[in-house]
């Protein structure tokens, strides 16, 4: 139960960067647009993305 309140609670975070991000462009701010979206891509392909990969093969071995 914890590991979903998490992993809810973790995709918020991102998605109220992303959120933030947008209205940084918006409000004609690209600089701090590009800034927080590479640091989620750095954030993604470094913290989040293993486990992402991890998980998938959990499920499919669980599968068999």
């Amino acid at each position: 139960m914890f590991d979903t309140i998490f992993s809810f609670l973790h995709l918020g975070g991102l998605l109220v960067a992303v959120a933030y991000a947008v209205v940084s462009l918006v409000r004609g701010n690209a600089s701090r647009f590009a800034l927080i979206l590479a640091l989620l891509v750095v954030y993604y392909l470094f913290i989040l993305h293993p486990a992402v990969k991890k998980e998938i093969n959990r499920r499919r071995l669980l599968k068999k």
